[in-house]
């Protein structure tokens, strides 16, 4: 009698890094030739799990190098004991484990979620990692996704739409420590706003399509270096990751060889123990030269490669990409073109980094960063802050945002000049940069217009260092207007509403005598007066308007 699965044919799309061009793994997708036998499988955790270990052998058969993407149900992985057959798969196809990321599929609904949870916990102690699919499309409940704490998260593309959800998304990502991806990706105007969103993976039809043979040869869109926002302590390390090349510490130097004659663009082969850690690291070239010599077949190529191998160089997942630069600096200068293998938190390999990778994205980052600073004080843009603002209206963060300028600047540059004009406003921004703490951004958006992002609680002395400093240009007193509002969580949606709520408060600073500063919460009527006085009437010092 024949099997359900007889018909089931199984195709390769690639998942493609949005930094480094290059294909990180392959997602294999079932394909039958008649009938939905998927959503057979959907409700029969049996034939769910028997596909999956099909899919592993399938990408067998390939040969293919990549790690692998297998997709399965939720309501699969909570009935534990249904895995086995792609626990067998595994291991008959010769890969390790955490070559391997179980894609958890919708429908979570009726599906025991503690039951989900321990057997997650179980397959990830295994050395699979974990991907939430169908975020967006599917009705997985954030509490769970939460919990499940997955290496990956795939977004539908549709939720691209909805710019907020997807800024939520990363943040979620960031917290947990998990890599964002987009599926479905069809544009070059969706590829953009995925690595706008802070993506880093993406697949779809733009990319490559589904192919019954595994392909590296993807299309990837030319993207603005400077289009995903990069945190101050450095980009991660888990943007540039590549799949590792990975041999038995007990391969022999003819298997090495043969690995790497048959793949071109493998530059180097890791190593690694029964229980995945890296032993040695075999560079590419320096094997090669090795094995080309006069002799140097019939010397190594029965012997283990590990006499022709390095020890490896090392960096944790949750490292930055300045962390491997150190990690470069600090060794022989003969290694600096190696590999270096990324590790999970058991010190298991999970990808390789190259030099040239982080080289080319962190000088093209910078080249971009200088061409947003305003060319006289050397600060960023109203772009660089508005930014971060919408991200700490993801995160639920509250926040101060503040708006300083020159009482009267066009008489200073008129009377004064404006090179005292110009040195004036460079002075006003070292001011804010010395005055900033670590969590304050400060901008200039032209003219005499500062922006300051900051903390609550650290706006009062932030204020007096430029209120309270005895500003002159040219010989002539000047004073500075200082507006502020403290946006708390869920009081504005993004940075266009609370610059909408600033607009007023800086009219009324404006309208104040001598240094001002005027401050209001955002969604709260009134504002009031810390510095400054009113022209008529004058108004006692400090007087809270409610106007």
């Amino acid at each position: 009698m024949p099997s359900r699965t007889d018909t089931v044919r199984f195709a390769f799309q690639p998942v493609v890094n949005l930094t480094t061009g290059g294909v990180a793994a392959l997602e294999i997708l079932a394909r039958p030739e008649s009938g939905d036998i998927l959503a057979q499988a959907r409700r029969d955790p049996e034939l769910d799990g028997r596909l999956a270990a099909l899919a592993i052998l399938a990408a067998a058969r390939k040969e293919t190098l990549l790690p692998l993407h297998v997709n399965v149900f939720a309501g699969t992985l909570a009935d534990l004991g249904r895995l086995s057959a792609l626990r067998n798969a595994v291991r008959e196809a010769g890969r390790l484990p955490w070559e391997v990321t179980v894609d958890i599929g919708p429908p979570y609904t009726h599906v025991p979620q503690q039951a989900l949870l321990e057997a997650v916990a179980v397959v990830r102690e295994e050395g699979f990692r974990i991907c939430a699919d169908g975020i967006g499309d599917g009705d997985v409940p954030l509490r769970l996704l939460t919990d499940l704490a997955p290496e990956l998260m795939k977004l539908d593309v549709s939720l691209l739409s909805r710019p907020a959800a997807v800024r939520a998304m990363r943040t979620l990502c960031e917290q947990l420590g998990a890599l964002l991806s987009v599926e479905g990706v069809e544009t070059e105007l969706q590829c953009a706003a995925a690595v706008s969103a802070g993506a880093q993976l993406a697949q779809g039809e733009l990319f490559a399509p589904p192919a019954r043979l595994p392909s590296a040869d993807v299309y990837v869109p030319a993207l603005s270096p400077g289009a995903v926002t990069t945190p101050r302590s450095g980009p991660s390390v888990q943007q540039f990751v590549r799949p590792a090349a990975l041999l038995p510490t007990t391969a022999s130097a003819g298997q090495v060889r043969a690995l790497l004659t048959g793949s071109p663009d493998v530059s180097g082969v890791v190593l690694v123990n029964p229980s995945g850690i890296p032993v040695r690291s075999v560079h590419r070239s320096r094997f090669l030269l090795s094995m080309s010599g006069r002799y140097g077949h019939a010397l190594y190529a029965d012997r283990p490669a590990a006499r022709l191998g390095d020890p490896p160089r090392t960096v944790g997942v949750d490292a930055t990409a300045w962390e491997v630069l150190d990690v470069v600096a600090d060794g022989d200068r003969d290694r600096t073109s190696d590999d270096v293998a990324v590790v999970d938190r058991y010190g298991r390999c999970v990808g390789v980094v190259r030099l040239a990778d982080l080289v080319r994205a962190l000088s093209e980052s910078r080249v971009e960063e200088a061409a947003r600073l305003n060319p006289l004080t050397r600060l960023p843009g109203s772009d660089a802050i508005t930014g971060e603002v919408d991200r700490r209206i993801a995160d639920g963060r509250m926040f101060a945002l503040s708006w300083l300028d020159v009482d009267h600047f066009k008489q200073v540059n008129d009377g004064a000049g404006f090179a005292a004009g110009d040195e004036l406003i460079r002075s006003v921004g070292r001011v804010l940069q010395v005055s900033a703490s670590e969590t304050t951004r400060v901008g200039h958006i032209g003219g005499d217009d500062f922006l300051v992002l900051a903390d609550p609680d650290i706006l009062g002395p932030l204020a007096a260092s430029v209120l309270d400093a005895p500003w002159a240009a040219g010989g002539r007193a000047v004073t500075m207007s200082l507006a502020t509002v403290v946006c708390a969580p869920g009081s504005v949606s993004d940075h266009r509403q609370a610059a909408a709520c600033l607009a007023p408060l800086k009219q009324a600073a404006k309208a104040l005598n001598g240094a001002s500063w005027v401050l209001g919460r955002a969604g709260l009527p009134g504002h009031e007066i810390r510095r400054g006085t009113r022209a008529a009437p004058m108004e006692p010092y400090g007087q809270t308007l409610t106007g």
